[in-house]
């Protein structure tokens, strides 16, 4: 992912000093006077360039109303206003969708497809992808409120190579033949699973359709894919595209709509052989539960994380405060594997804390459109909520809020970038997700007491660890539960890298060769064999 690690390192990197367009200034909870660059953030919004074109339902390779004939908005992040009025999957498209895409697998062309020709489609889709990746990215950043700069130069190309990674493992899959302890010809086949149910979240809408659509259907399986009621666009715009490629019919099918009814029904649709689920882990809980009641399913899920980002002692700390900072606030903070959690040697922690307050009141926050822009709005006005909650939860809780802690400008769901120093285990901010542009910074003393208190949590996605220290590096790869250990780097991501969860943070595998797993059942075949020449 070249286009990602170069995007990272940018951010890393770039000096802001020359973007800032003005200053505000407030008093925090505590009387101190806080400068924001905050002109940025009440400038009229920019006209988005881009159409919306696809607001309908894709069943068995058309759009087409919601049979309820009902619509629901998606709203632009940056203001609160109407974008599109989308179709509202119920039930009964559910039912719709499912029913084209067991016909697709039971009967259509897709699993008996040779892998090469499976292959051949998603590379031409890849190729349609980066032909349009500046309306993909400018329909994203609108529906979704990221940096423009971050979806187009990042993860639009991203998409792309995750579909021709896939694409190259189309006609790779294959079986065995094993010895057996006796006169028989044993095959172990790979076969597609079938109809492949999928629930993909708001924050990277994009990315998560490619981890979820690409190993399906490399492995010849259908789709009913449900996006999120807050980013519905995307998913449709690229499924267009794929169907452009030259996918059959019915194989992938795209239902907008909510959790409680379309999620729901797809969970528990007793003709889905297999589902996958990214998005919160009470919400995991409740697909599980529905999966099981239903035809048992097997489920992977990909969940929350309070991921601990740990700064050693030995730490150039100038280097450890970017990298902390891009931890946590990257994509607005709306990041499942975020670093949340920052520990801090104590000896660094004070000169830590300094610079990373002196950081956060330089990030540039404002309409994602605008060049320069690091950090937009949150998704909507019920995650904004959420995070204010949680800032007003640190601060009454005793940590000291060192930047941040209010919305920024009077339109839209910004929020100030914000650091809480004298953070506590205990404390909500330090146990919960917040899902936002928070940062909890938490002193410690030596190795063994950072290790259990970074695994003192029913979380264990992802961590970091910034040491110059081999020795303490290898301690801490190995001491964290986590699906993921970030050394001297973070949320770097690749195809062929596996992402997923310990604990509460999820089952199963994204990516990389494991997640074709998800989507392959597994047969024994045994023959006698007369007079074999060898065993």
């Amino acid at each position: 992912m070249a286009a990602v690690r170069r995007l990272a390192s940018s951010l890393l990197s770039r000096s802001l000093s020359s973007l800032f367009r003005g200053d505000g200034t407030r008093a925090s909870a505590s009387g101190v006077l806080r400068r924001f660059s905050t002109a940025v953030a009440v400038e009229e919004p920019i006209t988005p360039p881009v159409q919306v074109h696809y607001t309908q339902l894709l069943i068995n390779g058309q759009f087409v109303d919601a049979a309820s004939g009902k619509t629901f908005p998606t709203l632009d992040p940056r203001t609160g206003e109407v974008i599109a009025h989308v179709a509202e999957g119920d039930v009964e498209d559910v039912n719709r969708a499912v029913a084209a895409a067991r016909e697709a697998f039971d009967e259509g062309p897709w699993p008996k497809m040779t892998g090469y020709e499976r292959s051949r489609i998603l590379l031409r889709f890849a190729d349609l992808i980066e032909k349009h990746n500046d309306e993909i990215a400018a329909l994203e950043t609108w529906d979704n409120g990221k940096p423009y700069e971050q979806a187009a130069n990042a993860e639009v190309p991203m998409l792309v190579r995750l579909m021709r990674y896939y694409a190259g493992w189309a006609d790779k899959i294959h079986g065995l033949v094993v010895p057996a302890d006796g006169p028989h010809h044993v095959q172990v086949l790979h076969e597609p699973i079938g109809v492949a149910g999928q629930i993909i979240p708001w924050n990277f809408p994009l990315l998560m359709f490619a981890w979820k659509v690409g190993p399906a259907l490399a492995c010849g399986n259908t789709i009913v894919l449900k996006s999120a009621e807050q980013t519905p666009l995307s998913a449709l715009y690229v499924s267009k595209l794929l169907h452009e490629a030259g996918l059959p019919e019915g194989v992938l099918n795209v239902i907008s709509g909510f959790g409680p009814t379309a999620g729901a029904a797809l969970a528990s649709h007793m003709e889905v052989d297999k589902l996958a689920f990214t998005g919160s882990t009470d919400t995991g809980k409740i697909v599980l539960e529905l999966a099981a009641r239903s035809n048992l399913k097997p489920v992977t899920l990909e969940l929350g994380g309070k991921s601990p980002m740990i700064i050693m002692d030995d730490a150039d700390v100038d280097h450890a405060v970017e990298l902390a900072h891009f931890a946590l606030f990257f994509n607005q903070g709306q990041c499942c594997c975020a670093g949340s959690r920052t520990f801090v040697h104590e000896k660094v922690y004070d000169e830590f804390v300094e610079k990373a307050k002196g950081r956060a009141l330089k990030r540039v926050v404002g309409d994602p459109f605008r060049k320069g822009v690091e950090q937009g709005p949150q998704i909507d006005e019920e995650q904004f909520n959420k995070i204010m909650r949680y800032i007003k939860a640190g601060i009454d809780s005793g940590a000291t809020l060192q930047a941040g802690g209010d919305r920024l400008g009077s339109k839209g769901y910004f929020i100030q970038p914000t650091i809480f120093s004298d953070v506590k285990d205990g404390m909500p901010i330090a146990q919960e997700e917040i899902f936002g542009p928070v940062q909890s910074i938490l002193k410690f003393s030596d190795l063994n007491e950072v290790i259990q208190r970074a695994n003192a949590t029913r979380y264990g996605l992802a961590a970091g660890v910034f040491t110059n220290n081999l020795d303490t590096a290898n301690t801490l790869m190995r001491a964290l539960r986590a699906g993921t250990v970030w050394i001297n780097c973070f949320d770097v991501f690749d195809a062929a890298i596996p992402f997923g969860g310990f604990k509460m943070s999820g089952q199963g595998r994204e990516k990389g060769i494991d997640s074709l797993k998800n989507y392959l059942q597994v047969k024994a075949v045994v023959t006698p064999l007369k007079n074999p020449a060898w065993l």
